[in-house]
């Protein structure tokens, strides 16, 4: 076993040190019977190797937040330095799409504008009507509509780079250089798509590696929390004390748990039946709730518009932000509200403990994403006219001009409000809720407030409202390029707020949650904002008619287009190449190529499931064997 891997260095055996001796002893004879070239490139091996150790050692230094996220694991643990660790996972993918997008789309747009190079492409007009874009309200304007334009993204904010509308269809075509804006902005919007993807499934695939060890019911037992379930981070006597109770608590969960299966296989048939009814029943209300709130973000949405052109509004600040924030207060009060009454009625519904917590994130996760949905279907639905008596406007245009004569960045300032909304949410929360009952707790001694205690910092709520934000994000980045710059300020922000807060105010949840299934289950629902954010902007790609009085693919039939123009732009060989591709000659083995990968995969992993279920049961017939034999010679 040591003669296939010899060459390693002595300090990466696991043995004793007479084995090492000995390992020493085989290493020096066969050096010494090394020729020059052998010892040469061992000697190139082995500086090659220090300098990679060296180069780690300082890149180290350059880690973001590396001494804070430490010191929360000391005091806090890793499950709740899981938060924060996936926080800094955000920021750093959230500037990395920003650098993407500023040195391919707003850089050369600026550069372009600056030295006068930029070449416009001609532009028919259809209809006067469906050209006419002007945001910036002319003459004398009052202070207040600057904030309002500020907090909303309307009026001279839609004449910046922040939004779509702003960009121009044009090419700057030099003797040896040549840069389309409009195939930049697609190509760029399409690879940090795909750099978010292979991102996150990357870190996902590591945090399934961790969960596939920690979390099997098998190992998830009394020996493995007694022996194994301590964590030598903490300094903190406090911190000590919390984790006792932790492992005291997940002891009791266990045991909850065994007796509730107990529980189960003795009911009879009608304490079943009188279960089941209570679940049917309660899902229903579950559902109904969701659809209601569905209903009021759908309702809220069309109702915006029509406050926000109402003369009763108009000229009154308060009344026109609140008109202008109606879905964003609408969708931010039910993710507010129903997981509250989700906590209730799961209660009633006899779950284990374990599928309580997990049942509860699987509706909130639901709520949060599907809401957003539904938000954009209304949206699309006033765009593209669906549901309305009068369809002049998309007969004309393509879309609802009398909505929206530029409904990309109509679409950018419902996510840049939903984004400002999230972050001020959070910021009231901490600063008026937090604080105030920290001193509350610390300065009252009546019975009824210390039973109410310090506020718990509960990790999964946390983590998929962030989670909701970084979905806003992707939507809304196609529609507004500055979104990721502006999710990378608010969730450095965060990560400050709720250091202080973490330190300050709160104390870690009596529930616990272990930081390889926190880790994994949170970059799944990542990774399924992630899908959900695909579905519009790939639908306005593809499908949607592209806004003809602004924009960088104004006057086009579909966003598409311009690669299909660029591809028919480029020299024979390259052009067919690219058309073999996305032909069905290329596409349909490739696709059954990849179901013939895929299903030799899970065919591999479930063999490899069995066998360590075969290797488990070993290990316990061994143990079994043991005890007997123990037993047999007392």
């Amino acid at each position: 076993m040591w003669l296939e891997d010899e060459d390693r260095p002595i300090k990466d055996f696991c043995c004793s040190m007479q084995k090492k001796r000995e390992i020493r002893k085989k290493q020096e004879r066969k050096i010494a019977k090394k020729t020059g070239w052998e010892s040469w490139k061992d000697e190139r091996t082995r500086s090659w190797r220090k300098f990679k150790s060296m180069t780690s050692g300082v890149l180290q230094y350059f880690v973001l937040w590396k001494g804070t996220l430490q010191t929360i694991g000391g005091q806090f643990g890793t499950g709740i330095q899981s938060y924060f660790t996936f926080l800094r996972f955000l920021v750093l993918m959230n500037f990395v799409t920003f650098l993407l997008i500023a040195g391919f789309i707003v850089i050369p747009n600026i550069a372009f504008n600056e030295l006068g190079l930029q070449q416009t492409f001609p532009i028919f007009n259809i209809s006067d009507k469906c050209f006419e874009y002007n945001p910036n309200p002319q003459g004398l304007q009052r202070f207040y509509i600057y904030i309002m334009d500020i907090l909303m993204g309307t009026g001279f904010m839609e004449l910046t780079y922040m939004f779509y509308g702003f960009y121009k269809k044009m090419s700057v075509n030099l003797a040896s250089f040549s840069y389309n804006i409009p195939l930049a902005y697609l190509v760029t919007t399409l690879v940090y798509f795909l750099l978010s993807l292979l991102w996150t499934v990357t870190r996902s695939v590591q945090g399934f590696k961790q969960s596939l060890i920690t979390e099997n019911s098998s190992m998830a037992n009394y020996t493995d929390k007694v022996l194994a379930g301590w964590d030598f981070c903490f300094k903190d006597e406090k911190i000590v004390k919390l984790k006792q109770r932790s492992i005291r608590y997940e002891l009791k969960v266990t045991l909850e748990e065994e007796k509730m299966r107990h529980l189960r296989a003795q009911r009879t048939m009608g304490q079943r039946i009188g279960i089941y009814s209570i679940r049917v029943f309660l899902n229903f209300i579950v559902i109904g709730l969701i659809c209601g709130a569905f209903y009021c973000i759908y309702r809220s949405t069309q109702e915006s518009q029509k406050l926000l052109e109402s003369e009763s509004v108009k000229g009154n600040f308060i009344l026109e932000l609140l008109a202008g924030y109606l879905p964003s207060i609408v969708i931010t009060a039910a993710n507010f509200l129903l997981p509250l009454l989700f906590n209730i009625s799961i209660k009633w519904e006899k779950y284990t403990l374990s599928m309580e917590i997990r049942l509860t994130l699987i509706r909130c996760v639901f709520l949060r994403l599907a809401s957003l949905g539904m938000l954009l279907y209304s949206l699309w639905n006033n765009i593209t006219c669906e549901n309305m008596d009068n369809k002049t406007p998309c007969e004309m245009c393509g879309y609802n001009y009398d909505y929206s004569n530029c409904w990309e960045t109509r679409v950018g300032q419902e996510m840049y409000k939903l984004l400002i909304f999230d972050f001020l949410t959070v910021l009231v929360m901490i600063l008026l809720v937090d604080f105030p009952r920290k001193m509350i707790v610390d300065h009252c001694s009546c019975k009824l407030i210390q039973f109410w205690g310090q506020q718990e910092f509960l990790v999964p709520p946390f983590v998929l409202d962030i989670i909701y934000g970084q979905t806003v994000c992707w939507i809304g980045t196609f529609f507004c390029p500055f979104l990721p710059l502006l999710n990378t300020i608010k969730y450095f922000i965060i990560f400050y707020m709720k250091k202080v807060t973490l330190f300050s105010n709160c104390r870690p949840a009596d529930r616990t949650f272990r930081a390889s299934s926190a880790n994994f289950f949170f970059l799944l629902v990542l990774l399924l904002g992630l899908a959900v954010s695909w579905v519009p902007v790939l639908y306005s790609i593809f499908s949607m008619t592209p806004s003809k009085a602004c924009g960088p693919f104004r006057n086009q039939v579909s966003i598409w287009d311009t690669i299909s123009t660029s591809v028919e732009a480029l020299p024979t060989v390259a052009r067919e190449f690219l058309q073999f591709i996305a032909s069905q000659a290329f596409v349909v083995p490739l696709f059954c190529l990849s179901c013939i990968v895929m299903f030799y995969l899970m065919a591999l992993g479930s063999s490899y499931g069995k066998l360590v279920s075969a290797l488990k049961d070993q290990l316990q017939m061994e143990r079994s064997r043991k005890i007997l034999l123990n037993q047999a010679y007392q």
